[in-house]
């Protein structure tokens, strides 16, 4: 007898369960019940779960009878033809959906020549056990599994053509890359989802080296000559808005440059860029401060009858400006209305991105890593044929990670690239690596993919033979360029007076103890004094009562809050944030007393 649960509620029980979950599921291959019902039995419990409810992940199979699989030759000539659907054969029993569930009451099988009497389905093509992203990296079976999610993680990050119409969308962080192009090493997913109409990567020349320890931790060398010719280049695409806002009053925001008696007028020098609209002139170079969309609203408070006649000449500024650490080049601009019929204002800065040291680049197997050097060309390490290298790959990212396909594809490019044609690296179906290293051969390389490389600083032949081939690298949206950020002098937050947070807010990094004492080994006191001393605060203190004294102006004299001027106080320097502890203190109700000394 086996408990049943829908849903997970408790429906009853069943004597013979066995029977119980094969006539459902003979219900349900017929279509006496829907296609969207998994159930699961539990032997070990003696429990049996029929799931409907929404959420699940489900995936299809081939059902497989007594060693024989339903999908019949006959079936794959009439897919072909167009005489039957996908559907129809999910209709027809021959394909099912199963959940985690009931995939636990299953045997699958990879291939049929796998089959056996106690199999109950078969995987429709071996890659089906990953997801799309996943299914793109090349060789995948070669490769460990926590570095295939992470290839597959990788390629979402990558820039690339991202829509046909960018040049007319206003998308936050967008990026382009010039010149995309399609893998030389692809997979069956590659054709699948149209990746050459949307490409993310360009196909380079690797050699995997070291060069004077530029790559060491994952570094990548890049070629200055490649990069000077295009390669990897992208731009970078960003939108400011500004609406015309409506207020109490009839009162509204206007689009203008605004007049000098405004309150809050900037500068002329940063309102130099905007045309008589007030909007900035397009493929004018703005960086920050300057103002990109010149506004004007009214006063914020509107006391009494006299400030508000006088409304019209007292408005303020609210222009947008850019804001610390950017810039870039008025690329198009757009005027329209938002949902409640203001008029709204959009411009989109455009800024080309040529690769620098600290861009992120990785190939489709998880081997990320940063610009270390970009290698003038005359510099950079060429084979007996003139090849040069368009990236210099690290060889020890190989041997922990033990991502030997990153290797094949090294190879299979290679092959792709002399044969003019792409290689096939589909998951479990690709090409096997012993058929390339031959055909290599017979282009007239070397089988083992190494050629023999010299130096370009001396011109002498290196000792070792260098693996090198083509390879489909991305270029990833992490550049230095959004990240960079310093600090000499700047804002301090309003409450504790230490410097702000975040680069936005032009803020510094975090010291701390570990920190400052590196500094200070290096000698760099200015550096400490701006970010230790930032909040430092004289106040005076009663040395009766211990606690913080004030001045009161009307007669001129320090006061204690418990015994007024007949108190002695003292100036003591200490952290505003300190002070505002104390005070925290006191609104609990607790007396924090400062217990003064003389300094000697």
């Amino acid at each position: 007898m086996a408990e049943v649960y829908i849903n997970a509620k408790y429906v009853g029980t069943v004597d013979d369960p066995r029977s119980f979950v094969s006539d459902i599921k003979d219900l349900r291959r017929k279509g006496t019940l829907p296609d969207d019902i998994n159930i699961f039995h539990n032997k070990e419990v003696d429990e049996i779960y029929v799931m409907s409810d929404e959420g699940r992940a489900r995936r299809p199979l081939i059902i497989v009878r007594e060693g024989k699989t339903l999908l019949t030759e006959k079936h794959l000539e009439q897919l072909k033809d167009g005489e039957l659907t996908w559907v129809d054969l999910v209709r027809q029993g021959v394909i099912e959906y199963l959940d985690a569930g009931e995939e636990e009451n299953a045997l699958v099988a990879y291939r049929p020549e796998d089959l056996t009497e106690s199999h109950t389905h078969m995987e429709i093509t071996p890659g089906s056990i990953s997801g799309v992203a996943t299914a793109l990296v090349p060789f995948g079976n070669y490769n460990q599994s926590s570095r295939l999610i992470i290839g597959s993680k990788n390629q979402k990050q990558s820039l690339g053509f991202y829509a046909a119409n960018f040049h007319l969308r206003m998308d936050m962080d967008a990026n382009i890359l010039h010149y995309p192009q399609f893998p030389i090493v692809k997979t069956r997913i590659h054709d699948v989802t149209d990746y050459e109409e949307h490409p993310s990567g360009q196909n380079m020349v690797v050699a995997v080296m070291c060069y004077d320890g530029y790559n060491m931790e994952d570094g990548v060398i890049l070629n200055k000559g490649s990069i000077q010719r295009g390669l990897a280049r992208s731009t970078y695409f960003t939108p400011v808005k500004a609406e015309e806002l409506r207020y109490s009053g009839g009162l509204i925001d206007e689009v203008a440059v605004p007049d000098k008696e405004v309150k809050g007028y900037r500068s002329e020098r940063d309102y130099r860029h905007l045309e008589a609209d007030g909007i900035v002139s397009p493929e004018a170079f703005v960086e920050e401060g300057n103002v990109v969309i010149g506004r004007t609203s009214p006063p914020r408070f509107l006391s009494g009858m006299d400030e508000y006649n006088l409304s019209g000449s007292i408005r303020r500024e609210s222009s947008v400006a850019l804001k610390h650490g950017e810039q870039g080049i008025a690329d198009f601009v757009v005027l329209t209305e938002n949902e409640e019929g203001n008029k709204l204002v959009q411009v989109r800065l455009r800024e080309e991105r040529v690769p620098e040291i600290g861009d992120k680049f990785t190939s489709r197997h998880g081997q990320k890593g940063v610009t270390g050097i970009l290698v003038p060309q005359a510099d950079a390490p060429f084979s007996t044929s003139g090849i040069v290298p368009d990236l210099i790959f690290t060889p020890h990212g190989i041997s922990s990670r033990m991502t030997i396909s990153h290797l094949v594809e090294l190879l299979g490019g290679k092959v792709g690239a002399l044969g003019g044609r792409y290689v096939d690296g589909t998951l479990f179906e690709s090409e096997k690596a012993e058929d390339l290293r031959k055909e290599l051969l017979t282009l007239g390389f070397r089988e083992d993919g190494t050629e023999i490389f010299f130096d370009g600083r001396t011109g002498k032949q290196m000792l070792a033979k260098i693996y090198v081939g083509n390879m489909y690298y991305l270029r990833l949206r992490h550049m230095v360029a959004n990240k960079m950020q310093s600090r000499a002098r700047g804002p301090i937050q309003l409450l504790t007076r230490q410097p702000t947070e975040g680069k936005a807010k032009e803020g510094g990094l975090r010291l701390g103890e570990m920190e400052k004492d590196t500094f200070i080994a290096h000698g760099a006191s200015l550096l400490l004094k701006e970010r230790f001393d930032s909040d430092r605060v004289t106040v005076p203190v009663c040395e009766k009562s211990g606690l913080v004294g004030y001045y009161d102006a009307r007669t001129n004299k320090l006061m204690s809050p418990v015994y007024g001027e007949d108190s002695d106080i003292s100036y003591v320097e200490m952290s505003y944030a300190f002070k505002l502890l104390l005070n925290e203190l006191i609104s609990l109700g607790i007396h924090p007393k400062i217990e003064l000394e003389d300094k000697y």
